[in-house]
Parts: structure tokens; sequence; C-alpha cells
């Protein structure tokens, strides 16, 4: 794998910009492709990698809250840097992280989202998917003008949010997917159980080191080709600052 500000032997185009390598130099990102998936609700294979998840999550730990992770305090000096308060607005390996140790545990969502979280959770690294069937041209990741639409779901219904200005943002053609790095979600790129094809983003801040980040992918696309044993799994190039 080479390091590189383009994606390039992956059907969806990746691509990060000059301001966001500026705002973090240990930012790295890699990502996987699938295609052929068979999604559907959770199940107890799922349920079990997330149980284990939670167990290795914990041994890493050794009893320390998950801010106090080198990685996972780089991510919160990463959001900082863009004016997002990381104690409100958390990283997503950070969040899932807190509701592991919560009472309730991890939640389960469908079998693909509960694999990808699984592995986030064990690696303590955002991990995000997306329907590669409704993403517009490539993915960017930038710094937000503001104007960018965000769709969202607030009480049943969908509505349009943007972005603050100068917000790391992923985007495609059609607006948003992603608001403040891999905070939140929208719901028109989510993989639902219908999904059937799927991009999945991996993504590190240093010290976690580039074989840390080959070996979380390795590990997803694995997980991937068992759930899904007809799937075709690729795995692109790691995007370095």
């Amino acid at each position: 794998m080479s390091s590189s500000s383009r994606v390039s032997d992956l059907t969806c185009a990746l691509h990060v910009s000059d301001e966001v390598r500026a705002l973090a130099p240990g930012f790295g990102c890699l990502a996987v492709e699938a295609h052929g998936l068979t999604n559907g609700p959770s199940d107890e294979a799922g349920s079990a990698l997330l149980d284990d998840a939670t167990r290795r999550m914990a041994a890493r730990l050794d009893g320390r809250a998950p801010q106090d992770d080198p990685h996972i305090a780089a991510w919160r000096a990463a959001y900082t840097a863009f004016g997002s308060k990381p104690s409100r607005t958390r990283n997503s390996a950070e969040a899932l992280a807190r509701r592991a140790l919560a009472d309730g545990g991890l939640p389960r969502i469908n079998r693909l989202v509960d694999l990808y979280n699984a592995i986030s959770v064990a690696h303590l690294i955002p991990v995000g998917g997306e329907d590669l069937d409704r993403i517009q041209g490539g993915m960017r990741l930038v710094r937000a003008t503001g104007d960018e639409p965000f769709v969202t779901a607030a009480g049943g219904t969908e509505v349009i949010e943007h972005p603050d200005a100068g917000e790391v943002v992923w985007c495609d053609d059609e607006g948003v997917t992603c608001r403040r790095w891999n905070w939140r979600q929208g719901v028109r790129t989510r993989l639902t159980e219908d999904s059937v094809s799927a991009l999945f983003l991996l993504e590190r801040m240093a010290p976690m080191t580039l074989d840390e980040l080959t070996a979380a992918g390795a590990e997803l696309a694995e997980a991937l080709q068992r759930a899904c044993p007809d799937a075709r799994i690729e795995i692109g190039e790691i995007w370095t600052a």
C-alpha cells in the first residue's frame, strides 16, 4: 500500500482536501469496498462479535476511560482544532466505546453495521459504512463552507441541516454524508438491510500506526467475507497526511 491523497484502486473515488491535511497531519484513512453483500437484521453472529469487541476494548483500556486512550485523545485534539467541543460531539469510536462500557452495552442495528461497529470498538478506531449505490460521485473529506445540505432525521421525519463553516465533513456530489468528521452519519447513505454494496472508511490519527490501521482493515475484510462468502472485497491504499 502506498501513501497518497487519493485512493484510486476502488470504484468510489476518495479525496482528502489540503485544508484537512493541514489541520491534522497525523490523519490516515483506509477504504474497504464490498460488493455482493447480503445484509439483514442483527443476528447471533453479529452479537457475538460485538461482545468480543467489548472484551478486547476493556482489556486495552485496562480500567482507563476511553478519552484517556492516546488514540482517542488525538481525535479529541483534532476536533478541538476545527472548533468542535469533543466532550459534546464525540468521534464515533469514543461514542461507541462509552456505550459499550455502559449498562445497556452496544446497540444492535443490522448485520453490516454490527460488524463494522465491532471492528471500531475492538481497535478503538472510527469506522463508517456507506451504501455505495447511494453515493453520488466520489467521497471527499473537506472543511465545510456551511452551505452544504445534510439530511438527517428528527422525530421520524427527514430534515435538512447545514454544517458549521470550517467543520470537517465527508461529502459527495449531493451533500454532506457525515458531519464533524465521523460524529453523525446522514440517513441518505447509511447502510440498511437492503444494502448490497458498501464503502467502509477506517480513520486513524497518530499515534496509531499504519500497521495497526492495516490490521483493522484486514480484520474488517475477513469478517465481511465470513458473513458474506460470495461478496467481493477490495482494500484500497492508505492515505496519510
